[in-house]
């Protein structure tokens, strides 16, 4: 075997650079939520006329326990913990526990669907609010009015731009999103304290007793279903726990105190103005009262807004480019079908993938248009990324029992957080009708597709027709040396699934002998492995006893781009300097002493035969992924082959049982 090994560290230096990244990268969607939590909470309790003291000590409690709980405990403690190598989120978890059963795959799968999901919504909801908040400034407001109508397409104009941008990268506006995020927590926190200041009895809010109690006391007019709004305040520590490879533990477990003090002093600066504000009736009687904007001292009115729209693109940003990453892992792990990839920037983990960005894309102004307003929009969004952090919190029992933490005390830590987070996604399936319908439809979508390519690859698996190559060694052998037919070519490589003990599909032997005898030098039978560990960057290497036959299995961690053509070139040098194989010398060439000859990949595409009989739904699947496949990314394309000699033949995909004749000859007098 020879390795590559790929020199990435799992581990990040702490600096002061690293921790104002971590602040761009891993807090925007956190960050963004006192835009529409408490704004939320008090819109489900009837508005500001509804308010009591108790209630708002209560709300208030609850948020900073929610904080606490879920995003400190649960991920800032324990899920960072679960890295592979230095690698976060919910299919870098799945790659370590996988082993463990093979059910696993269905919460890893219903996990990435949601969250996805997600990165449709947290666009759609962020710059909505942020624009809303126009209404606040009187000057806006006697222009505007009421018309949310021009609310939606400022909306729109923004989240058009920002989808536009990302064909380009973001490796230079990434350089700015730290120092602003920073700035826009301490934003958070002065104006926050500003108003605290003038109540700080609200202190004792800290004590859970005043959560606890608003839960079943008879001013919360919602009862439970209340933690449907509070449970918003959380909504970015799933992609805290995504971008941990991006930053590293130690950046963001340094940075969160600072992040998280900003987000509570906000909090309570929003109750203490409630407080201040409950029976005053220009605002009991001002319509889509939002807290937030509402508090600004004078003259920050329309800053803020400004200010809050940046976070919000900020923010839209993080989700979209982690859908970028989650789509990419996903497709690695043969969950997705293959998209084109592009990397437009040399910054590490920078990817954007066309057909991913332009969907989520169609769905956001989806969502906007739909839905219009940012009340509305709250109701679809909480539903999807309750059941994210439902699935982690499975995953992560398995990963605790990995790791030797006594059963008990790993199914109590993790009973106790699914306890918490059932209740939550109990609490937004009531708002299912008022929109949660449209989260758990984007999902579905993303996970039917998930569950299809799946379904098809073990049907194509179990019935593979695979033969071994021992059995027809010799006759390769001798097809490389028969000079009575004309070379094919000097290099024939044919891409495979497992070679595990030698076996191939045996369309790959039909295309070589059957199909036109293609004599070569060298057949190369080619296996991408895709590794647990993201940067894997090895390969195995099996001549078996000639130096006409190699068989290759590059194995690649699940974040490593699979150009083929780029690793062969380095694998042909490798082969050739110890003597495994024999030298290619050309005589035309443009490069003088070249000893490699010319290569060419044989691309095989597979169409369903009539021929085939399988159960009805085995076959409404496999018709399903063979159409899905029509719009991913042509093999060549994926393997870095477009630019490299290749031909396409096509075979019927022939599995399950096989149709037989049963025609009888008949003798005729007419015909």
């Amino acid at each position: 075997m020879e390795t590559n090994q790929s020199s990435h560290s799992t581990k990040k230096v702490l600096t002061i650079g690293g921790l104002l990244v971590t602040m761009g990268v891993v807090y925007g969607d956190i960050g963004t939520s006192p835009l529409y939590v408490m704004k939320a909470i008090i819109e489900g309790n009837g508005g500001l006329a509804s308010l009591s003291k108790d209630f708002v000590y209560g709300a208030v409690s609850l948020v900073f326990w929610t904080l606490t709980l879920l995003t400190t405990v649960k991920y800032v403690m324990i899920a960072l913990n679960a890295d592979n190598q230095g690698e976060g989120g919910i299919f870098a978890l799945y790659t370590l526990v996988r082993k463990k059963a093979r059910f696993l795959i269905i919460p890893a799968m219903i996990g990435g669907a949601t969250l996805l999901a997600d990165g449709v919504l947290t666009p759609a909801v962020t710059v909505t609010t942020a624009i809303e908040g126009l209404r606040g400034i009187p000057v806006v407001y006697d222009a505007i009015g009421d018309n949310q109508s021009i609310i939606v397409w400022i909306t729109i104009g923004i989240i058009f731009c920002l989808f536009q941008i990302q064909r380009f990268g973001t490796e230079t506006v990434g350089r700015a999103f730290g120092p602003i995020m920073f700035c826009w927590f301490a934003f958070l926190g002065l104006t926050g304290l500003y108003n605290f200041a003038q109540d700080l009895s609200l202190i004792a809010a800290i004590n859970p007793y005043y959560a606890i109690r608003l839960l079943f006391s008879p001013e919360n007019k919602v009862g439970i279903f209340i933690l449907g709004s509070v449970f918003l305040a959380t909504t970015g520590a799933e992609a805290l726990y995504s971008d941990l490879g991006h930053v590293g533990k130690r950046n963001i477990r340094v940075s969160w105190p600072y992040v998280k003090i900003c987000l509570v002093l906000n909090y309570f600066g929003q109750a203490a103005w409630l407080l201040k504000v409950k029976n005053d009736m220009t605002y009991i009687q001002a319509d889509d009262l939002n807290p937030f904007f509402r508090m600004m001292p004078a003259g920050l009115e329309f800053f803020s807004v400004i200010f809050a729209t940046v976070a919000a693109i900020i923010a839209s940003q993080s989700l979209i480019t982690g859908s970028y990453t989650l789509v990419a892992e996903a497709i690695r792990l043969r969950l997705l079908p293959k998209l084109k990839i592009v990397y437009p920037s040399t910054q590490k983990g920078q990817l954007y993938i066309p057909t991913v960005n332009n969907l989520l894309f169609l769905l956001c102004i989806g969502v906007v248009f739909y839905f219009r307003t940012s009340a509305h929009m709250e109701a679809a969004y909480g539903l999807a990324i309750t059941v994210t952090m439902l699935m982690t919190t499975f995953l992560l029992y398995y990963y605790l029992l990995q790791k030797k933490v006594p059963p008990l005390i790993a199914g109590a830590s993790m009973a106790f957080f699914a306890g918490i987070e059932i209740i939550f996604f109990v609490s937004s399936i009531v708002k299912f009708l008022h929109g949660g319908y449209v989260a758990a439809l984007i999902a579905l979508m993303i996970l039917a597709v998930m569950l299809i390519w799946e379904r098809g690859n073990l049907i194509e698996e179990r019935y593979a027709d695979k033969v071994s190559l021992y059995d027809y060694k010799n006759q390769l052998k001798s097809l490389s040396e028969d000079k009575t037919i004309p070379m094919y070519q000097t290099n024939l490589v044919f891409l495979t699934g497992n070679l595990k003990n030698h076996r191939i599909g045996r369309e790959i032997l039909y295309s070589i002998l059957d199909k036109r005898p293609k004599r070569a030098k060298v057949y190369w039978f080619v296996n991408v492995a895709v590794t647990d560990d993201p940067y894997t960057e090895e390969y195995y290497v099996d001549t078996m006893g000639t130096d006409c036959i190699v068989n290759i299995q590059l194995r690649l961690g699940f974040r490593v781009s699979q150009s083929v053509n780029v690793y062969l070139r380095q694998i042909v040098q490798d082969l050739m300097r110890e003597g495994t194989i024999k030298p290619q010398p050309q005589t035309y060439t443009i490069t003088p002493g070249r000893i490699v000859g010319d290569f060419c990949f044989i691309l095989i595409k597979e169409e369903l035969s009539r021929l085939t009989h399988l159960k009805k739904f085995d076959r409404m699947i496999m018709q399903a992924k063979l159409a899905i496949k029509k719009i991913a990314v042509s093999p060549d394309r994926w393997f870095g082959l477009e630019f490299s000699d290749y031909r396409v033949e096509y075979v019927p995909l022939i599995i399950g049982q096989q149709l037989k004749s049963n025609l009888s000859r008949v003798n005729v007098k007419d015909f």
